[in-house]
């Protein structure tokens, strides 16, 4: 079983196995049909395309008081549906890959363990890895037959907007945001109307996960730089701007040796959508 990554060549020996589910996960927050158009261009054999505004994430509710993010949760129940449509039973071993270092194949991967399905993994390198091997991609899609999945206890946590209104107070979680350092100091916003982070957040930018090659560094090399953030993972939450990069995160902590953190999943854009929540900028 993958829980956490998986090499090209241990893919490739695996694409024709019935029990394996594979996922493209590609995506663009400024372009939301690249990842379909890049997909329809030539994928993975045997791959499905996984939509992270559509199949995993709720719709948005109304910006204001009440928003919860530019990608909410999806319901539980209808995850569900979805990932039985797409073939996935409880005995699958699903594989999530993109060509931005694992940057929204987190997503899926941290989706799966929501629902307490342990055996779903990221490409490490993506793409780039894939290809550098010499591997091809293809543009057919072969439909599969639904599947059986079922919900079991989760494998990963959250906390709400509320629990970290109240830790303004108590400091009692460390709250590691994944954004790109500018959009963390509130310079350079281009996607959410407010620029800054949550008072008291800490900053790993989630490409910081990766080598120059866009795959991941060693699991003692993130231990490393996860110790020197947080003291427990167990009092860690992670966050981003809309819930999808602080997955990467947690599957680095992971990859590390460190589970137990959370996720926060509304995020910075939940966050900066109620003026009544303090705002902070610069380092």
């Amino acid at each position: 079983m993958y829980t956490t990554l998986i090499q090209a060549n241990e893919l490739a020996s695996h694409l024709n196995d019935s029990d394996w589910v594979i996922f493209d996960c590609r995506h663009d927050l400024l372009k939301p049909t690249a990842g379909s158009d890049a997909f329809a261009a030539g994928h993975i054999q045997n791959a499905q395309f996984a939509d992270i505004d559509t199949a995993l994430s709720a719709p948005k509710t109304a910006r204001g008081v009440d928003f919860t993010g530019r990608h909410p949760l999806p319901d539980r129940n209808a995850l569900l549906a979805t990932l039985r449509g797409w073939g996935i039973d409880d005995d699958t071993q699903v594989v999530a890959y993109d060509s931005q270092g694992g940057m929204f194949a987190a997503r899926l991967w941290w989706l799966l363990r929501w629902l307490g399905h342990p055996a779903v993994a990221v490409l490490d390198g993506g793409l780039a890895a894939w290809q550098a091997q010499g591997l091809p991609l293809v543009t057919p899609v072969a439909p599969r037959a639904a599947g059986k999945l079922t919900e079991k206890p989760s494998l990963t946590r959250t906390v709400s907007v509320q629990e970290l209104i109240a830790n303004l107070e108590t400091q009692a979680l460390n709250v590691i945001d994944a954004r790109a350092p500018d959009r963390y100091r509130g310079e350079n916003e281009t996607i959410d109307p407010v620029g800054g982070h949550i008072p008291g957040a800490k900053n790993r930018f989630f490409k910081d996960n990766l080598q120059a090659d866009g795959r991941f560094k060693s699991a003692d090399e993130l231990q490393r730089d996860f110790s020197a953030l947080i003291a427990s993972p167990q009092t860690a939450v992670m966050q981003c701007g809309s819930g999808v990069t602080a997955c990467h995160n947690l599957l680095a902590l992971e990859v590390a040796g460190l589970p137990g953190a959370a996720l926060y999943p509304g995020s910075w854009s939940e966050w900066c959508a109620d003026p009544a929540r303090p705002v902070a900028t610069g380092n």
